[in-house]
């Protein structure tokens, strides 16, 4: 019998919260339609406006590789310095560090990637594709639930998850093959073995082939943190508690590669790994836990779009962890990570290099290894983040007409473009003024000019890619050098002195409105 929605879903509502299954991930899947056509819309705004395009596009792009644009590169340098300033420049304790891409190998073998750091992988022997065996189970239980299997969605959660929890790779397989799960492309069920698939690209250094040595693109930039520990530390004279942040590209290669910008091959982080005493390392978790989601609402998001999810099934080098979620089109999604690491990085690096990696703590006459408290968020994901937050459709349309505007509600710190400036008409000296005021300005703030269509159209554009304010120069200006400012969220409109408009933009664009 197939149910109606409501009543499949308050059913599997009240089993997923007896079973501790996420129920979100299927709400979203079940529900997704009208979401669906906000994230397509989202994704094609970015591309329209130049904040983000597929990369090598005119040869019909590279899976899971992404360019920013000229909008996306500046609100990218701006999100990277609201967080390096909150991290670096208000902490006294925290300093920053760029870590080269390359590494030693053994770095990766002492942090686990090379034996651990893996996807379950299977390929269908007719189509030749390859697919995350996990994937393919959720996506069937989210067809049970559809359909109103609901006990057949149940079992195959619980068996599911217990065969990831023991990496039993075989069972992984029966599971696909007692569903009769079939190839997206080719509809068959030829399938080969489960096996696991190592995420790190690698590569060789060397003059020559033979005999060079293989590297790997780092996976994280965490460990380029723990090898400079004691480098840090001794140069900066740094005293326990402290923290080393780091912003910085990471690769991963990923088969299966979705949500736009939420999974990519090259990514970016912003990690900050903190080195506490050992026995203190849950209340500093606790301290950065409640930091961290501080950081995310003073952005102006609403609070229910974020949750806590703390981890069930911690990693081997965890005592405890959380991820920091948010609300996307598509469903919760983690966007920052906070994990208490223990000394297992640091202890690895010391018996993997024979170099002692430990602080001498002078107020208890000793050495130690430190535990450490990480923070990593992904910066593409905090970019897709803001964008969704951001964007809206709006109606304008009364009685006398038809109208509408797409608008960004961006921040005006993290605004790509800090104010608009337009001449009303293109004659009569005002394009000459409006540049003499563009030029007495765009030292401090990325400006941009524009003459072209009417004004109704001008400010339109600045609205679709999140301009704070647009500043109109008309021929009042040329008899007592006053302009009207145009505020992007209100449209309300004001007159102001032309000597004014430094300091109204800097007021308005201010780190000091987020950073407080």
């Amino acid at each position: 019998m197939y149910l109606n929605r409501p009543i499949l879903l308050t059913i599997y509502l009240k089993r997923s919260i007896e079973r501790k299954i996420n129920f979100q991930y299927y709400l979203c899947k079940v529900m997704s339609k009208n979401t669906d056509e906000l994230f397509k819309n989202v994704v094609s705004h970015t591309k329209e406006y130049g904040f983000v395009f597929q990369s090598s596009e005119i040869y019909d792009g590279l899976s899971a590789v992404y360019d920013y644009g000229q909008l996306g590169s500046e609100l990218k340098n701006n999100l990277k310095t609201y967080w390096w300033k909150s991290m670096v420049q208000l902490n006294e304790n925290i300093v920053g560090i760029d870590s080269a891409i390359f590494m030693h190998p053994k770095v990766w073998k002492a942090s686990g990637h090379v034996d651990g750091f893996a996807d379950p992988m299977i390929d269908n022997k007719d189509s030749k594709k390859r697919y995350r065996a996990d994937n393919l189970l959720e996506d069937k239980i989210v067809r049970y639930i559809k359909d109103g299997k609901i006990e057949k969605a149940d079992k195959l959660q619980t068996d599911m998850e217990a065969a990831l929890s023991a990496d039993n790779l075989p069972r992984l397989k029966e599971l696909i093959e007692e569903h009769e799960i079939v190839c997206p492309v080719s509809g068959t069920r030829n399938w080969t073995e489960v096996r696991q698939f190592n995420l790190m690209f690698s590569t060789q250094m060397g003059a020559m082939a033979e005999g060079s040595d293989e590297v790997y693109l780092r996976p994280e930039t965490a460990q380029g943190i723990f090898v400079n520990f004691l480098n840090v530390q001794k140069s900066g004279r740094m005293r326990i508690p402290f923290g080393i942040a780091q912003i910085g590209k990471a690769f991963r290669n990923e088969v299966i590669a979705r949500q736009f910008i939420m999974r990519m091959r090259e990514f970016e982080q912003m990690e900050m790994q903190f080195f506490v005493k050992p026995g203190t390392e849950m209340e500093w978790y606790n301290h950065w836990k409640d930091a961290r989601l501080k950081w995310h609402l003073a952005l102006g998001t609403p609070a229910e779009k974020y949750r806590y999810h703390d981890h069930t099934k911690l990693a081997h080098y965890a005592n405890a962890a959380v991820d920091i979620e948010f609300e996307f089109p598509f469903g919760f999604k983690e966007v920052e990570g906070i994990h208490s690491r223990t000394d297992f990085d640091l202890s690895q690096h010391e018996n993997f290099s024979g170099k002692k990696l430990q602080y001498f703590d002078t107020a208890e006459n000793k050495n130690y290894v430190p535990y450490v408290i990480e923070t990593s968020i992904g910066l593409d994901r905090l970019f897709l983040l803001t964008l969704c937050n951001a964007y809206e459709e709006q109606d304008l349309s009364n009685d006398e007409k038809q109208d509408s505007r797409t608008v960004l509600h961006l921040h005006p710190c993290l605004a790509p473009v800090k104010a608009a400036i337009f001449p009303l008409t293109k004659k009569d000296g005002l394009p000459e003024k409006a540049r003499e005021i563009m030029d007495l300005l765009k030292l401090d703030f990325n400006l941009q000019y524009d003459e072209k269509d009417s004004i109704g159209k001008r400010y339109r554009r600045q609205d679709a890619i999140g301009t704070p304010v647009c500043i109109t120069v008309d021929h009042q200006t040329l008899e007592d050098n006053t302009v009207t400012i145009r505020h992007r969220d209100s449209m309300e409109q004001e007159r102001v002195h032309a000597d004014q408009l430094e300091k109204i933009i800097s007021d308005l664009v201010s780190w000091k409105n987020l950073l407080r």
